[in-house]
Protein backbone atom coordinates (compact mmCIF):
# COMPACT_ATOMS: atom_id res chain seq x y z
CA UNK A 1 0.00 0.00 0.00
CA UNK A 2 2.83 2.10 0.78
CA UNK A 3 4.37 1.47 -2.03
CA UNK A 4 1.37 2.50 -4.20
CA UNK A 5 1.11 5.90 -2.43
CA UNK A 6 4.47 6.65 -3.35
CA UNK A 7 4.10 6.27 -7.29
CA UNK A 8 0.74 7.75 -7.52
CA UNK A 9 2.88 11.26 -5.60
CA UNK A 10 5.67 10.60 -7.92
CA UNK A 11 3.09 11.01 -10.56
CA UNK A 12 1.48 13.68 -9.44
CA UNK A 13 4.72 16.05 -9.45
CA UNK A 14 6.15 14.67 -12.37
CA UNK A 15 3.06 15.99 -14.40
CA UNK A 16 2.64 19.79 -12.41
CA UNK A 17 6.54 20.22 -14.06
CA UNK A 18 5.71 19.02 -17.42
CA UNK A 19 2.69 21.09 -17.60
CA UNK A 20 2.17 25.00 -18.18
CA UNK A 21 0.71 27.17 -15.79
CA UNK A 22 -2.00 29.41 -17.30
CA UNK A 23 -2.55 32.98 -16.21
CA UNK A 24 -5.49 34.51 -16.50
CA UNK A 25 -5.48 38.06 -17.79
CA UNK A 26 -8.49 39.86 -16.23
CA UNK A 27 -9.24 43.48 -18.66
CA UNK A 28 -11.68 46.11 -17.53
CA UNK A 29 -14.12 46.56 -19.98
CA UNK A 30 -13.61 50.61 -19.25
CA UNK A 31 -10.08 50.56 -19.97
CA UNK A 32 -10.59 50.13 -23.64
CA UNK A 33 -7.26 49.69 -25.92
CA UNK A 34 -8.82 49.80 -29.37
CA UNK A 35 -10.33 53.90 -28.88
CA UNK A 36 -8.48 55.78 -31.52
CA UNK A 37 -8.84 59.05 -33.12
CA UNK A 38 -10.27 56.81 -36.23
CA UNK A 39 -13.21 55.94 -34.32
CA UNK A 40 -13.75 58.91 -32.80
CA UNK A 41 -14.15 60.89 -36.29
CA UNK A 42 -16.56 58.25 -37.78
CA UNK A 43 -18.77 58.80 -34.43
CA UNK A 44 -19.04 62.19 -35.21
CA UNK A 45 -19.96 61.60 -39.03
CA UNK A 46 -22.70 59.69 -37.68
CA UNK A 47 -24.11 62.03 -35.53
CA UNK A 48 -23.76 64.54 -38.41
CA UNK A 49 -26.51 62.29 -40.61
CA UNK A 50 -28.93 62.61 -37.76
CA UNK A 51 -31.96 65.53 -38.18
CA UNK A 52 -31.14 68.64 -35.92
CA UNK A 53 -34.73 69.49 -36.31
CA UNK A 54 -37.63 67.64 -35.10
CA UNK A 55 -41.66 68.63 -36.33
CA UNK A 56 -42.49 69.93 -32.84
CA UNK A 57 -39.78 72.51 -33.32
CA UNK A 58 -40.03 73.59 -36.57
CA UNK A 59 -42.20 76.63 -37.08
CA UNK A 60 -45.70 77.55 -37.95
CA UNK A 61 -47.10 78.36 -41.10
CA UNK A 62 -46.70 82.14 -41.69
CA UNK A 63 -50.69 84.42 -42.18
CA UNK A 64 -49.91 84.71 -46.04
CA UNK A 65 -49.91 80.23 -46.05
CA UNK A 66 -53.05 80.26 -43.86
CA UNK A 67 -55.11 82.58 -46.19
CA UNK A 68 -53.93 80.98 -48.85
CA UNK A 69 -55.08 78.00 -48.03
CA UNK A 70 -58.88 77.85 -49.35
CA UNK A 71 -61.04 74.39 -47.93
CA UNK A 72 -63.91 74.74 -50.35
CA UNK A 73 -62.31 75.67 -53.68
CA UNK A 74 -60.13 72.76 -53.19
CA UNK A 75 -62.28 70.20 -52.84
CA UNK A 76 -64.37 71.71 -55.50
CA UNK A 77 -61.20 71.47 -58.27
CA UNK A 78 -61.20 69.07 -60.91
CA UNK A 79 -58.46 67.53 -59.59
CA UNK A 80 -59.96 65.81 -56.17
CA UNK A 81 -63.30 65.82 -57.85
CA UNK A 82 -65.29 62.23 -57.41
CA UNK A 83 -65.99 60.60 -61.38
CA UNK A 84 -69.04 61.36 -62.25
CA UNK A 85 -72.24 59.22 -61.86
CA UNK A 86 -71.87 57.41 -65.41
CA UNK A 87 -68.85 56.53 -64.37
CA UNK A 88 -69.54 54.75 -61.10
CA UNK A 89 -71.04 51.13 -61.33
CA UNK A 90 -74.38 50.34 -60.49
CA UNK A 91 -75.58 46.47 -60.29
CA UNK A 92 -78.78 45.89 -62.08
CA UNK A 93 -82.31 46.11 -59.99
CA UNK A 94 -83.42 43.37 -61.54
CA UNK A 95 -82.57 39.67 -62.67
CA UNK A 96 -83.13 39.04 -66.53
CA UNK A 97 -81.67 35.52 -66.57
CA UNK A 98 -78.77 33.52 -67.11
CA UNK A 99 -77.81 34.62 -71.18
CA UNK A 100 -77.86 38.57 -70.27
CA UNK A 101 -74.49 40.21 -70.62
CA UNK A 102 -75.08 42.61 -66.94
CA UNK A 103 -75.30 39.80 -64.42
CA UNK A 104 -76.22 40.87 -61.08
CA UNK A 105 -72.69 40.10 -58.65
CA UNK A 106 -73.40 37.84 -55.51
CA UNK A 107 -74.47 38.86 -52.22
CA UNK A 108 -70.87 39.00 -50.80
CA UNK A 109 -69.92 41.32 -53.28
CA UNK A 110 -69.82 44.56 -51.37
CA UNK A 111 -71.47 46.43 -54.69
CA UNK A 112 -74.48 44.37 -54.41
CA UNK A 113 -77.84 45.43 -53.22
CA UNK A 114 -78.38 42.69 -51.38
CA UNK A 115 -75.23 43.28 -49.63
CA UNK A 116 -75.37 42.41 -45.88
CA UNK A 117 -72.05 43.20 -43.80
CA UNK A 118 -70.93 40.81 -41.29
CA UNK A 119 -71.09 38.33 -39.60
CA UNK A 120 -69.83 40.44 -36.33
CA UNK A 121 -69.77 37.98 -34.15
CA UNK A 122 -70.37 34.04 -33.70
CA UNK A 123 -72.89 32.47 -30.92
CA UNK A 124 -71.70 30.22 -28.89
CA UNK A 125 -74.70 27.79 -29.58
CA UNK A 126 -74.30 28.11 -33.24
CA UNK A 127 -70.66 26.99 -32.13
CA UNK A 128 -71.74 24.08 -30.42
CA UNK A 129 -73.73 22.94 -33.35
CA UNK A 130 -71.33 22.95 -35.61
CA UNK A 131 -68.77 21.30 -33.77
CA UNK A 132 -71.03 18.68 -31.58
CA UNK A 133 -74.55 18.44 -32.39
CA UNK A 134 -74.56 18.48 -35.96
CA UNK A 135 -72.24 15.44 -36.20
CA UNK A 136 -73.85 13.59 -33.74
CA UNK A 137 -77.46 13.94 -35.36
CA UNK A 138 -75.68 12.55 -38.52
CA UNK A 139 -74.03 9.46 -36.45
CA UNK A 140 -77.15 8.59 -34.59
CA UNK A 141 -79.45 8.71 -37.74
CA UNK A 142 -77.11 7.18 -39.56
CA UNK A 143 -78.78 4.27 -41.73
CA UNK A 144 -76.28 1.75 -43.82
CA UNK A 145 -77.92 0.94 -47.50
CA UNK A 146 -75.15 -1.30 -49.01
CA UNK A 147 -74.54 -0.25 -52.77
CA UNK A 148 -76.98 -1.71 -55.43
CA UNK A 149 -80.21 -1.59 -53.14
CA UNK A 150 -83.05 -0.66 -54.92
CA UNK A 151 -84.74 2.41 -52.62
CA UNK A 152 -87.86 1.11 -51.46
CA UNK A 153 -91.54 3.15 -52.67
CA UNK A 154 -94.40 3.77 -50.10
CA UNK A 155 -97.90 3.69 -51.29
CA UNK A 156 -98.66 5.85 -47.98
CA UNK A 157 -99.74 9.39 -48.94
CA UNK A 158 -99.22 9.06 -53.37
CA UNK A 159 -101.83 9.69 -55.43
CA UNK A 160 -104.19 6.24 -56.65
CA UNK A 161 -104.93 5.55 -60.05
CA UNK A 162 -108.62 4.72 -61.05
CA UNK A 163 -109.44 1.00 -61.43
CA UNK A 164 -110.68 1.79 -64.92
CA UNK A 165 -114.05 0.15 -64.08
CA UNK A 166 -116.11 2.59 -65.26
CA UNK A 167 -115.66 4.28 -69.55
CA UNK A 168 -115.58 7.45 -67.35
CA UNK A 169 -112.41 7.09 -65.45
CA UNK A 170 -110.86 6.72 -69.12
CA UNK A 171 -108.40 10.37 -68.70
CA UNK A 172 -109.02 10.71 -65.29
CA UNK A 173 -106.23 12.35 -63.11
CA UNK A 174 -104.99 10.43 -60.59
CA UNK A 175 -107.06 10.63 -56.93
CA UNK A 176 -105.72 11.75 -53.70
CA UNK A 177 -104.63 9.33 -50.92
CA UNK A 178 -107.01 7.73 -48.53
CA UNK A 179 -108.13 9.32 -45.56
CA UNK A 180 -108.73 13.17 -44.90
CA UNK A 181 -110.77 15.62 -46.84
CA UNK A 182 -108.00 17.56 -47.73
CA UNK A 183 -106.51 16.71 -51.14
CA UNK A 184 -103.32 17.90 -50.55
CA UNK A 185 -100.24 15.88 -49.89
CA UNK A 186 -98.40 16.15 -46.33
CA UNK A 187 -94.71 16.52 -45.99
CA UNK A 188 -92.66 13.70 -46.62
CA UNK A 189 -89.46 12.80 -44.16
CA UNK A 190 -86.84 13.38 -45.69
CA UNK A 191 -83.80 11.08 -44.19
CA UNK A 192 -80.74 13.08 -42.30
CA UNK A 193 -77.88 13.03 -44.74
CA UNK A 194 -74.88 15.57 -45.14
CA UNK A 195 -76.11 17.96 -46.57
CA UNK A 196 -79.48 17.93 -45.30
CA UNK A 197 -79.09 18.14 -40.94
CA UNK A 198 -81.63 19.86 -39.32
CA UNK A 199 -80.84 23.03 -37.78
CA UNK A 200 -82.55 26.53 -36.65
CA UNK A 201 -83.92 28.39 -39.89
CA UNK A 202 -85.95 31.24 -37.60
CA UNK A 203 -87.64 32.08 -34.26
CA UNK A 204 -90.66 34.06 -33.63
CA UNK A 205 -91.77 35.53 -30.41
CA UNK A 206 -95.71 36.64 -30.33
CA UNK A 207 -96.91 38.36 -27.58
CA UNK A 208 -101.08 38.79 -27.42
CA UNK A 209 -102.85 41.27 -25.53
CA UNK A 210 -106.52 40.99 -25.68
CA UNK A 211 -107.24 44.73 -23.61
CA UNK A 212 -104.97 46.28 -26.22
CA UNK A 213 -107.50 46.90 -28.45
CA UNK A 214 -109.79 49.20 -24.70
CA UNK A 215 -106.40 50.41 -22.95
CA UNK A 216 -103.15 51.50 -24.67
CA UNK A 217 -101.19 50.67 -21.83
CA UNK A 218 -101.56 47.31 -22.23
CA UNK A 219 -100.32 47.52 -25.90
CA UNK A 220 -97.06 49.87 -25.05
CA UNK A 221 -95.75 47.52 -22.46
CA UNK A 222 -95.90 44.52 -25.12
CA UNK A 223 -93.98 46.28 -27.79
CA UNK A 224 -91.44 47.21 -24.63
CA UNK A 225 -91.20 43.71 -23.67
CA UNK A 226 -90.80 42.29 -26.84
CA UNK A 227 -88.15 44.43 -28.11
CA UNK A 228 -86.15 44.45 -24.80
CA UNK A 229 -86.02 40.24 -24.78
CA UNK A 230 -85.47 40.20 -28.39
CA UNK A 231 -83.00 43.34 -29.02
CA UNK A 232 -85.08 44.07 -32.52
CA UNK A 233 -87.90 46.43 -33.28
CA UNK A 234 -91.36 44.50 -32.78
CA UNK A 235 -93.97 44.79 -35.20
CA UNK A 236 -97.86 45.35 -34.22
CA UNK A 237 -100.27 42.57 -34.79
CA UNK A 238 -103.89 43.45 -35.84
CA UNK A 239 -107.14 40.96 -35.17
CA UNK A 240 -107.98 38.83 -37.97
CA UNK A 241 -111.51 38.16 -36.78
CA UNK A 242 -114.02 39.19 -34.45
CA UNK A 243 -114.77 37.55 -30.97
CA UNK A 244 -117.56 38.35 -28.70
CA UNK A 245 -115.96 36.59 -25.33
CA UNK A 246 -112.82 38.68 -25.19
CA UNK A 247 -114.54 41.69 -26.74
CA UNK A 248 -112.27 42.42 -30.03
CA UNK A 249 -112.74 42.73 -33.27
CA UNK A 250 -111.64 42.47 -36.95
CA UNK A 251 -108.74 45.44 -37.52
CA UNK A 252 -107.54 45.76 -33.87
CA UNK A 253 -104.46 45.63 -32.34
CA UNK A 254 -103.77 42.76 -30.55
CA UNK A 255 -99.96 42.55 -29.32
CA UNK A 256 -96.12 42.54 -30.48
CA UNK A 257 -94.41 40.10 -33.04
CA UNK A 258 -91.25 39.51 -34.02
CA UNK A 259 -89.10 36.90 -36.49
CA UNK A 260 -85.15 36.39 -35.69
CA UNK A 261 -82.99 34.79 -38.55
CA UNK A 262 -79.41 33.72 -38.09
CA UNK A 263 -77.49 34.51 -35.42
CA UNK A 264 -79.79 36.63 -33.44
CA UNK A 265 -82.07 33.62 -33.41
CA UNK A 266 -79.53 31.21 -32.21
CA UNK A 267 -78.29 33.55 -29.61
CA UNK A 268 -82.39 33.68 -28.04
CA UNK A 269 -82.54 30.04 -27.97
CA UNK A 270 -79.15 30.08 -26.04
CA UNK A 271 -80.49 32.65 -23.62
CA UNK A 272 -83.82 30.30 -23.22
CA UNK A 273 -81.87 27.07 -22.85
CA UNK A 274 -79.11 28.99 -20.63
CA UNK A 275 -80.86 31.61 -18.80
CA UNK A 276 -84.88 31.26 -18.73
CA UNK A 277 -86.49 27.86 -18.63
CA UNK A 278 -84.10 26.45 -15.90
CA UNK A 279 -85.69 29.47 -13.32
CA UNK A 280 -88.87 28.23 -13.80
CA UNK A 281 -90.11 26.25 -10.94
CA UNK A 282 -92.10 22.84 -11.44
CA UNK A 283 -91.64 23.26 -15.42
CA UNK A 284 -92.57 20.32 -17.12
CA UNK A 285 -91.23 20.49 -20.56
CA UNK A 286 -92.55 21.49 -23.89
CA UNK A 287 -95.39 18.79 -24.74
CA UNK A 288 -94.14 15.90 -27.10
CA UNK A 289 -97.54 16.18 -29.32
CA UNK A 290 -96.92 20.07 -30.48
CA UNK A 291 -95.79 20.30 -34.26
CA UNK A 292 -96.79 21.02 -37.55
CA UNK A 293 -95.74 17.93 -39.32
CA UNK A 294 -93.10 20.20 -40.91
CA UNK A 295 -90.59 20.28 -38.15
CA UNK A 296 -91.61 23.44 -36.34
CA UNK A 297 -92.14 23.50 -32.84
CA UNK A 298 -93.82 25.95 -30.18
CA UNK A 299 -94.62 26.56 -26.69
CA UNK A 300 -95.53 29.68 -24.50
CA UNK A 301 -94.47 31.31 -21.33
CA UNK A 302 -96.64 32.49 -18.65
CA UNK A 303 -96.63 36.55 -17.74
CA UNK A 304 -94.66 35.60 -14.90
CA UNK A 305 -92.04 33.98 -16.51
CA UNK A 306 -91.58 36.82 -18.57
CA UNK A 307 -89.53 38.55 -15.64
CA UNK A 308 -86.64 35.80 -15.64
CA UNK A 309 -85.16 37.51 -18.72
CA UNK A 310 -81.92 39.10 -18.02
CA UNK A 311 -83.51 42.26 -19.70
CA UNK A 312 -86.24 42.70 -17.46
CA UNK A 313 -85.15 41.45 -14.45
CA UNK A 314 -82.25 43.81 -14.00
CA UNK A 315 -85.20 46.72 -15.18
CA UNK A 316 -88.46 45.25 -13.19
CA UNK A 317 -89.44 48.34 -11.93
CA UNK A 318 -89.94 49.85 -15.65
CA UNK A 319 -92.80 47.14 -16.46
CA UNK A 320 -95.97 47.21 -14.47
CA UNK A 321 -96.34 43.65 -13.38
CA UNK A 322 -100.14 43.17 -13.97
CA UNK A 323 -99.52 44.78 -17.72
CA UNK A 324 -96.58 42.05 -19.08
CA UNK A 325 -98.12 39.67 -21.07
CA UNK A 326 -96.68 36.65 -21.90
CA UNK A 327 -95.71 34.96 -25.00
CA UNK A 328 -96.07 32.12 -27.73
CA UNK A 329 -92.12 31.02 -29.44
CA UNK A 330 -92.28 29.26 -32.80
CA UNK A 331 -88.87 27.56 -33.63
CA UNK A 332 -88.81 27.29 -37.16
CA UNK A 333 -86.20 24.52 -38.42
CA UNK A 334 -85.36 22.78 -41.38
CA UNK A 335 -86.32 19.65 -40.31
CA UNK A 336 -88.98 17.66 -42.42
CA UNK A 337 -91.00 15.86 -39.81
CA UNK A 338 -92.21 16.84 -35.93
CA UNK A 339 -89.51 13.67 -35.27
CA UNK A 340 -86.51 15.70 -36.60
CA UNK A 341 -87.18 19.03 -34.94
CA UNK A 342 -87.49 17.40 -31.75
CA UNK A 343 -84.16 15.88 -32.11
CA UNK A 344 -82.81 19.24 -32.87
CA UNK A 345 -84.59 20.27 -29.88
CA UNK A 346 -83.45 17.75 -27.58
CA UNK A 347 -79.96 17.88 -28.50
CA UNK A 348 -80.17 22.23 -27.85
CA UNK A 349 -81.21 21.26 -24.42
CA UNK A 350 -85.25 21.35 -24.39
CA UNK A 351 -87.06 18.74 -22.50
CA UNK A 352 -90.32 17.49 -23.36
CA UNK A 353 -92.93 15.12 -21.51
CA UNK A 354 -95.88 13.49 -22.64
CA UNK A 355 -96.71 10.87 -25.31
CA UNK A 356 -95.70 11.20 -29.32
CA UNK A 357 -98.82 11.57 -31.75
CA UNK A 358 -96.42 11.42 -34.47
Amino acid sequence: MAGARDGARLANAWCRNQLPVRTIQYVRRWASTGATGTSSNQAAADLADLESTTAFTAPAPDQTMAEAFNASQRSQSSEHRLPGNRYQYHPPKYYRGPLHPVQMPPSSDPTAREFVPGPFSFPRLKHTYDSTIAPDLLTLTYTHVPPGTPPSQSQKGTLREWDDSSPYHKNRPRRGPRGGGSSRLGILERKITWNNIPEIEAVTINSFAPMASQKKEYLHVALAVVQAITGRHANTTTIKRSVVQWAVKKGDKAGAKVTLRGAAAYEFVDKLVTLVLPKIKDWPGIKASTGDSAGNLAFGLEPAWMAYFPEIENNYDMYPPKLVPGCHIFIHTTGTSDRQGRLLMQALGFPFYGEVSH
